[in-house]
């Protein structure tokens, strides 16, 4: 079943995704203004992994990019959620 999307990263370059039916955790590294990660996860229920990067745009804005290895790719802009 799809989830609201979302992306959580963490204060050690790691952290958890979901868009449509794709999930998975992120492994990265910061490169100067970038996050760069590798994922590894599922797209409906088949195991899947990428890679991508991630940069601030603003405080509570980021936009980035998300490949599926030897599949597709994606730009997105996500919005800190309000807690």
């Amino acid at each position: 079943m799809e989830v609201k999307a979302f992306i959580e990263i963490k204060e050690n370059d790691t952290g958890n995704f979901q868009f449509g039916l794709v999930s998975g955790w992120l492994d990265g590294e910061t490169v100067g203004d970038r996050l760069e990660f590798t994922w590894d996860g599922n797209d409906e229920c088949d195991p899947a992994q990428g890679s991508g990067w991630i940069e601030l745009k603003d405080e509570n804005t980021l936009k980035g990019k998300i490949k599926l290895h030897q599949g597709d790719k994606s730009k997105f802009r996500a919005t800190r959620a309000i807690e």
